[in-house]
């Protein structure tokens, strides 16, 4: 499978246990994020499937971070 998946991610939930479980879920072993979020955080989550885990480098480099504190 190949693809891209967009996650909100909810608090108390880290990146790579976001990733494992679309990982579970899509029964795929390439899958790979374009940024951590800190466990507290909530936001968006791209996750690469495939060979769409190729361009994580380039989408690396269009992420913005902003916080409501």
């Amino acid at each position: 499978m190949t693809g891209i998946i967009i996650i909100d991610k909810p608090s108390g939930m880290t990146s790579f246990g976001a990733v494992a479980r679309v990982r579970r879920i899509c029964s795929t072993k390439k899958c790979g994020h374009t940024g951590t979020l800190d466990p507290m955080a909530t936001g968006v989550l791209t996750v690469m499937l495939g060979g769409a885990t190729r361009f994580c480098e380039l989408l690396e480099s269009c992420l913005l971070y902003t916080s409501d504190a």
